[in-house]
């Protein structure tokens, strides 16, 4: 698959292990400061809310500029942070607010100008084994190894795991540096809005968005409470939930590892992940009341959002033209991970009026409207491929 694809690849999961790190150690950290849900879940806010305000600009600057420098770039910004947060990890919570959202930003730009990359290193025919081997990656490095690690290391001293998440991306830099490739500059200047308009006329890909928002909107209320449901449900300490979430990665490498074969044979693949992922949910807040019974159920909804991942990377990258798919990337981007702010921002007060199950029940109930009325277009789309062509 190349050199350049193995060194976008490699880069890709060291920084991964610095993110699944940090997943785990910044709530923890904010634990430490304060019990409210309200203002626990305000640090998933503004640690997501870039992804609703500068998206697209991150999608007009990959369509525009040397994606390769644009990602060095932002891995020596995260790198910088990373130190800035160890080195003041003790300050006040709006401190974590600040930080964490500075830390989106630059996660937006690494985020934007990963589809181009990939389309430009690996063949066209190959892009599931590529999606599908970046997803495992990033599951093994995102949510089991670095979520552990990161709860390991802040038991053992609350600025260590941020010291280590900024070597990540600094491997991570070096690793980039070493790919060569060519950057072929626009005609013309790109306009963000070109990418939304191309996204608004796309039936499939708008359905695609529709279902992908809806789920990061019921993940995002999840997780911004997260920390106490395994804290006062399930009575895990900090090295517990990172095991907690790392059990997210063992479904996830799986399905990053079959995607391919999958989606290749079965042509109704996407549309069953669509069914299945909210029955996990309902198993997870119905049934688990230990670490072992929500592996069971996360696994298999992690399997299927890894499966439902590589199917609509690879349709995005195969159908939207080369010169838009920055944008076209990000216009997605604005509106499927722009709705995660309004998530953890719903999933916080939703905990503190109601409890912490009631965002589970939220998420259960909107997933599965959405994801049936999304059925019959998913069946009418040609998601599955084999060797690059749509299946009859």
């Amino acid at each position: 698959m190349g050199r350049n694809w193995y060194l976008l690849w490699s880069g890709s999961a060291v920084s991964a292990l610095g993110d699944g790190i940090f997943l785990a150690a910044l709530p923890l950290l904010a634990a430490t400061l304060t019990q409210d849900p309200k203002l626990i879940a305000g640090v998933s806010f503004f640690g997501t809310l870039p992804w609703l305000l500068v998206s697209l600009s991150a999608g007009v600057a990959a369509d525009r500029y040397d994606g390769r420098r644009l990602l060095l770039t932002a891995l020596w910004v995260q790198c910088g942070l990373m130190a800035l947060l160890a080195t003041f990890h003790s300050g006040h919570i709006v401190f974590l607010y600040c930080m964490a959202f500075l830390i989106g930003v630059a996660e937006t730009v690494p985020r934007a100008v990963g589809q181009p990359l990939i389309k430009a290193t690996v063949e066209n025919h190959l892009l599931e084994r590529a999606n599908g081997r970046l997803f495992a990656s990033q599951a093994v490095a995102l949510q089991f190894a670095g979520p552990p690690l990161g709860g390991l290391l802040f038991v053992l001293a609350a600025p260590a795991p941020f010291w280590v998440n900024a070597l990540t991306f600094a491997v991570a830099a070096g690793l980039v540096t070493m790919m060569r490739t060519r950057h072929r500059a626009p005609a013309s200047r790109p306009k963000a809005r070109e990418g939304l308009r191309w996204l608004a006329k796309h039936k499939a890909l708008r359905t695609i968005t529709v279902v992908s928002a809806t789920s990061n909107l019921c993940i995002a209320m999840t997780m911004a409470t997260l920390v106490l449901f395994a804290e006062q449900r399930l009575g895990l300490t900090g090295t517990g939930y990172g095991a907690l979430l790392a059990t997210l990665a063992c479904g996830g490498v799986a399905g990053g590892v079959f995607a391919e074969r999958l989606i290749g044979r079965y042509r109704h693949t996407v549309a069953v992940t669509v069914v299945l992922i909210p029955l996990m949910w309902l198993g997870i807040v119905t049934l688990a009341h230990d670490l072992a019974t929500v592996a069971v159920f996360a696994v298999v909804s992690s399997f299927c959002t890894a499966v439902w991942g590589v199917a609509t990377a690879s349709f995005r990258q195969r159908v939207v033209p080369t010169e838009l798919l920055g944008r076209v990337s990000s216009a997605q981007t604005l509106i499927t991970w722009g709705v995660q702010p309004v998530g953890a921002l719903l999933g916080g007060l939703t905990a503190d009026y109601f409890g912490l199950l009631a965002p589970w029940y939220v998420a259960v109930a909107l997933r599965t409207t959405v994801g049936l009325l999304s059925l019959t277009a998913l069946r009418r789309t040609a998601l599955s491929t084999a060797g690059g062509r749509p299946l009859p």
